[in-house]
């Protein structure tokens, strides 16, 4: 019997763990997408890891379709190296991480978010503000340990012409404003770094 037939619940034993979004890859997770969600896989839409990645994935292809066609006509190998590095940064990004604990009146009530939670609520963040798609994001410090103070640093692509400085002061504003909100994270800096831009799709006469 070979080891791909022992393999448990029909996973690919050639996939290592780690490229596994709750036990799919994300070629899977494109196949489900291009199928239109049909027809629906309950095992999909009940995991939160597989929802952000699904929607990470649409936020990709949304950009690609509308932003990224004059530049690929013009630089075609760019488009793919764009895209699969986006895609990249999606697959590390929704590995559950380390958890975030939530403090809790009663102290035999356990409560945490977990660290792709956070980064999927960051790249919601990015789809706030004009002309930003968040590529990809970091928390550096431990998050794990409550009150400790925390960086955020976000790579992003912005939309050509757009002020860097005021991009970055409004994703900044509006990170801040997320994870206060949503998660008891001292957060003592938040770093943007716009490492790409896009040109906007000119219209065709």
């Amino acid at each position: 019997m070979s080891g791909h037939d022992d393999a448990p619940d029909g996973l690919d034993p050639l996939v290592a763990p780690d490229e596994l979004v709750d036990g799919r890859t994300l070629d899977d997770l494109e196949a489900y997408l291009d199928r239109g969600r049909m027809p629906r896989d309950p095992a999909i839409e009940s995991s939160a890891a597989c929802r952000l990645a699904l929607r990470a994935l649409e936020q990709v292809r949304g950009l690609s379709l509308a932003v990224l066609e004059d530049e690929a006509a013009r630089l075609p190998a760019r488009d793919d190296r764009w895209i699969a590095g986006l895609v990249a940064s999606i697959k590390a990004e929704v590995v559950s991480g380390r958890d975030i604990p939530l403090r809790h009146p009663d102290p035999g009530v356990r409560l945490a978010v977990t660290e792709a939670a956070v980064r999927g609520l960051l790249r919601q963040v990015g789809d706030l503000v004009d002309g930003v798609l968040v590529r990809s994001s970091e928390l550096e410090g431990d998050v794990s340990e409550p009150g400790a103070p925390i960086e955020v640093t976000l790579r992003v692509t912005t939309r050509y012409g757009l002020p860097a400085r005021d991009v970055a002061q409004a994703l900044r504003a509006a990170v801040v404003s997320a994870l206060d909100r949503h998660t008891q994270l001292t957060v003592a800096a938040v770093h943007v770094l716009v490492d790409d831009v896009w040109l906007a799709e000119r219209r065709r006469r």
